[in-house]
């Protein structure tokens, strides 16, 4: 007889779903019709992950955003408007078995959309909790086809001058990357996201696709994302490039590390401004410290 044990995070869809997100069958399907392709229409609701404490407001989460391609101001969801979100799409690349691009629309066709609300702590010592809408990243791995030798996988955001105002900033060095191995990638949390409280995913939160790892740092989670690359060698990232002294490749959430300029033992919850404990891997270790055991001589948590 086979016994499945049910991980701390999944939850009967009962126990989770919100009412307010909850549409009768009328209002879900014009709502989807007037959003497009990227509605909420056809998203499973088989599986839903319960973060431990109440869904930060989306006002809160919506316009109170890190994205240094607008400004370094956090105040830019008005700006980020500005950033087309179609047509889009996605370029494939390095160890793959065939270089190729998909449009969106394209991608989303071979993906089943579900619902997961998630713990985002972010390294700057500020958090929220928010309902993604999306699929796991092992997907659109399995998409991709990568090598046998592909051991990482990077993600670039795109850079549009265009709309985005703080691609002229000579600081940073843009186009922003971001990387995971992949045993990260086949991990069960990871996620692409494609929608937020039950809408399309908006620009300033990373719109029209990005990806989510709960258990990491924000800065972790590239926004918009149009390449994602397959490499043997460990990349590159946009943090890590810019202060290597400060954000290292791992950036996996400890209280116990501080940051070299702050410590990372509480966090303030967005909207209530509650300042609360910080958990390892942000409470999410059942699912993912075994993918770090023998790297002692890593920088696991900078």
């Amino acid at each position: 007889m086979i016994i499945r044990r049910k991980p701390v995070w999944e939850l009967p869809e009962s126990s989770i779903t919100p009412a307010r997100f909850v549409l009768g069958r009328r209002k879900l399907v014009a709502g989807a019709l007037a959003m497009g392709p990227l509605s909420a229409l056809g998203a499973a609701r088989a599986a839903h992950y319960d973060p431990g404490r109440p869904i930060t407001p989306e006002h809160d989460a919506t316009t109170y955003n890190n994205y240094y391609e607008f400004s370094d101001d956090k105040n830019i969801w008005q700006a980020a408007q500005a950033l087309p979100q179609a047509p889009w799409s996605i370029k494939f690349d390095g160890l793959v078995e065939k270089p190729q691009t998909w449009a969106l629309e394209d991608l989303l066709k071979q993906v089943t959309l579900e619902d997961r609300a998630y713990r985002h702590r972010c390294v700057e010592a500020w958090a929220m909790t928010v309902p993604w809408r999306g699929f796991p990243l092992s997907r659109l791995v399995a998409l991709a086809r990568p090598l046998a030798s592909a051991k990482y996988v990077q993600f670039q955001t795109i850079t549009n001058n265009d709309a985005m105002p703080g691609l002229a900033n000579p600081v940073y060095p843009f186009p922003y990357t971001e990387a995971v191995t992949i045993e990260e990638a086949a991990n069960i949390l990871p996620f692409i996201a494609t929608g937020l409280y039950g809408k399309p995913l908006p620009p300033q939160n990373g719109g029209p696709i990005r990806l989510v790892l709960p258990w990491k740092y924000g800065f972790k989670s590239a926004k918009a994302l149009v390449r994602v690359s397959f490499t043997e060698k460990r990349p590159e990232t946009f943090w890590r490039d810019l202060n290597p002294n400060e954000y290292g490749f791992w950036a996996n959430v400890n209280p116990d590390v501080p940051h070299p300029r702050w410590s990372q033992a509480h966090e303030r919850l967005l909207g209530s401004g509650e300042i609360v404990p910080t958990r390892i891997y942000n409470g999410y270790g059942d699912q993912v410290a075994q993918l770090y055991a023998g790297l002692q001589n890593e920088m696991l948590f900078r």
